[in-house]
């Protein structure tokens, strides 16, 4: 597959919206689905040139990867609507909980939104990814002289190689954390960030970094 791979993001909130962003400043071809009538303007102004919108199964039609940002509870609706994805990349960045003085974790019955994911259209490559830290870094991936890591699990090798080769040329740190069954540790992980941000006082300008010695 290309390493410049044509990018769809469905869903344009805070998370779609600034990974939009900044995957067209690093040089990647970009299209946002969204339902008609949603105003994308200013996302679009941010882009550089280097991104439209469309409606979502043409957006699907035309990408190679496409990135799913839309609420935890409509992951596998919102995946319905795109069409035939059958070989296509689907990255997973969401996270299913409720709130309950804090983040609770809330898996379908599979494990992770991720394994619902692959069970529902099992002819897509899908990858768990960017999903572990807030919109801020999905904009900006940068803390000083480091990068934030962007995890990685799913069953396919290649296309986790080619969803790592995205996350570097946009600045991040890809990590490979192995199969599919390892997203619910993903999700869990991203439901402990929300609870150190929101509920801990930590704030939102923080991210985990795996760290080696030597």
């Amino acid at each position: 597959m290309s390493q410049n791979p044509r990018i769809a993001l469905i869903g344009a909130g805070n998370v779609g919206g600034n990974l939009g962003i900044l995957l067209a400043r690093s040089g990647f071809s970009i299209r946002f689905g969204v339902r008609e009538g949603k105003d994308l303007k200013d996302v679009l102004a941010r882009c550089e040139g280097r991104a439209d919108v469309t409606s979502v199964p043409e957006a699907a039609k035309w990408a190679d990867v496409i990135i799913l940002a839309v609420p935890g509870n409509a992951v596998v609706e919102a995946a319905g609507s795109l069409g035939d994805i059958s070989g296509k990349v689907l990255v997973d960045c969401n996270n299913p909980l409720r709130w309950d003085d804090g983040p609770v974790h809330t898996p379908p019955p599979e494990g992770s939104l991720t394994a619902a994911l692959a069970k529902a259209f099992p002819k897509a490559r899908v990858v768990k990814g960017f999903s572990t830290f807030g919109s801020e870094f999905h904009l900006d991936p940068k803390i000083g002289t480091t990068s934030v890591d962007v995890q990685l699990a799913g069953d396919d090798a290649e296309a986790k190689a080619l969803v790592a080769s995205i996350a570097t040329r946009a600045g991040f740190t890809p990590i490979d954390v192995g199969p599919m069954r390892n997203a619910a540790h993903l999700e869990s992980l991203a439901i402990l960030w929300i609870h150190l941000a929101l509920r801990a006082g930590q704030g939102r300008e923080v991210a985990f970094k795996l760290l080696k010695r030597g």
